[in-house]
């Protein structure tokens, strides 16, 4: 089991540089001090390695155990709590300063959308020629916005100016939606009875 080709983790077998070490056994008992030479004798008899765990004790504790299974259970582990992690996407929303209320309606379905998704959502205001004279039209259009979806969204970021785009972001409020969709479901209710 000396044959195991690693570029991260702990040292193992002949990697271990000190010359004694403090050594636990495959069932977790403490054997005591031994020579590095005499721990990965152990080790071999067993079929297994000598793993080094806490390398800056005084002397290194190192432990018998099969290190490919090892480093298998770490990998499954390490994989589950990135399964686990949760992903927060930015989705992106523009507007016009001069937004009609139909393109207004659509674009704030879309966000909407978006929040349900979980999703956290930044609101551009693209401001062209003449309209970088007035960017108080593109505050009121984001004002609108945040006060339209304020009960189910809360503003992030407030609204900033960066050249000619305008941006502001939003994230959905934990719960809002499932909230929402309760109180649709006892309308319908009421409507069969």
């Amino acid at each position: 089991m000396f044959d195991i080709a690693r570029k991260d983790g702990p040292r193992i077998n002949e990697e271990i540089t000190s010359r004694t070490c403090r050594l636990i056994g495959v069932d977790g008992s403490q054997m005591g001090l031994f020579g590095v030479r005499d721990a990965l004798r152990i080790a071999g008899e067993q079929g297994l390695d000598l793993v080094e765990i806490a390398p800056n004790a005084e002397p290194p504790v190192c432990k018998v155990l099969d290190y490919k299974k090892y480093k298998y259970e770490q990998d499954r582990k390490a994989k589950a709590a990135r399964k686990n992690q949760a992903k927060v996407e930015i989705k992106e929303m523009k507007f016009r300063p001069k937004i009609d209320v139909g393109d207004y309606e659509t674009k704030k379905g879309h966000v909407v959308r978006f929040l349900k998704k979980g999703a956290r959502v930044k609101i551009t205001i693209m401001f062209r020629g003449r309209e970088m004279a007035h960017p108080e039209q593109g505050r009121l259009v984001l004002d609108r916005l945040a006060e339209d979806l304020k009960d189910v969204a809360t503003v992030e970021q407030k609204p900033l100016m960066e050249g000619r785009n305008m941006h502001m972001t939003i994230v959905p409020i934990k719960g809002a939606f499932e909230k929402k969709a309760d109180g649709d479901e006892n309308v319908t209710t009421e409507k069969e009875n």
